[in-house]
């Protein structure tokens, strides 16, 4: 696995990444509307409401679309969007040894992967 920058921890996601040490992905669900959307933020993007919450996701999806590098530094690895059971989109790293065996369509698990010095971060492994 490449080596992964630290993220920007903010107090706005900081209950974030407190659950992503613990083992936990976090989204959230507006109580607005009850759309559910991922990345953290304090506005729901669907209808703007600041009546927004935090929920456990169950941590598993499916691959929507997927690119392996395999050219730098760092190569071998894998970008890829996965849908949420909850419906959202994740932009993430795919942490696997067999990248040839990723399709779209797999499901994939979220796992945590520790950061250069900062909190893991979720990152999704072929179930």
């Amino acid at each position: 696995m490449r080596k992964l920058p630290v993220p920007e921890v903010t107090p706005e996601t900081q209950p974030f990444w407190d659950a992503a040490a613990q083992g936990k992905l976090l989204i959230k669900r507006c109580g607005a509307c009850g759309e559910p959307h991922y990345y953290p933020r304090a506005l729901c993007p669907f209808c703007l409401s600041a009546d927004t919450r935090w929920m456990e996701a169950a941590g598993t999806a499916t691959i929507y679309s997927l690119s392996t590098m395999r050219r730098g530094p760092d190569a071998p690895f894998t970008l890829a969007y996965v849908t949420l059971d909850e419906g959202p989109a994740v932009l993430t790293n795919i942490a696997t040894d067999n990248y040839d065996a990723l399709a779209i369509g797999q499901r994939v698990r979220v796992s945590f992967v520790p950061s250069e010095g900062g909190p893991p971060l979720p990152c999704f492994t072929p179930e």
